[in-house]
């Protein structure tokens, strides 16, 4: 694990050496924030819960979400308990408040493609911009220097899975409804 570590670092400090601009120092640490505490993603649920056209859409998010939280933060992260990379490179320039939970998965990128996933499956105008958006998260985490790029990569494939799980799971539950009743 030290060397993968030492590897990852590498290319965090690549990032940081080699790209790293004004326009990125603003951009990152502002998109981020949407993924903090799945906060973006929640509202966005919670949102399409409210509508009939969105409400299953809704649902798929927020089974997409408690599977993230339940198997990531609340599973992995702890039992995993990978230090953050600024904690092994104290002279990384950190542009957000250091974090006090572990590093891998990451949860913002987890929280992101899952959203981004369901969206993406059930409506590709919505799913489009979410996998952008998602994206954009993932590479503000290594930007930040608060991930590894192990820990997004984990965040993203973890994520993608468990959209396509909550629109299997929902769509499962829904048409045994409809049979129940038929």
């Amino acid at each position: 694990m030290e060397m993968l570590s030492r590897w990852e670092l590498g290319i965090l400090d690549f990032i940081q050496n080699h790209i790293k601009c004004d326009f990125l120092d603003w951009f990152f640490p502002t998109i981020t924030k949407l993924a903090d505490s799945g906060i973006f993603w929640i509202l966005l649920a919670v949102i399409f819960l409210f509508f009939k056209k969105t409400r299953k859409t809704g649902l798929m998010m927020s089974a997409a979400l408690v599977f993230g939280l339940v198997v990531g933060n609340l599973t992995l992260k702890p039992l995993i308990a990978r230090i953050r990379p600024y904690d092994l490179n104290p002279d990384a320039i950190l542009l957000i408040d250091r974090l006090h939970d572990f590093s891998f998965p990451s949860g913002h990128t987890l929280s992101s493609f899952e959203g981004a996933t369901v969206l993406m499956i059930r409506d590709k105008r919505f799913g489009i911009p979410a996998m952008v958006i998602a994206v954009c998260i993932a590479l503000s985490r290594l930007y930040l220097y608060v991930h590894y790029p192990t820990d997004v990569l984990v965040g993203a494939i973890l994520g993608t899975l468990f959209g396509f799980l909550a629109v299997a799971m929902v769509n499962a539950i829904e048409k045994k409804i409809q049979n129940k009743n038929a």
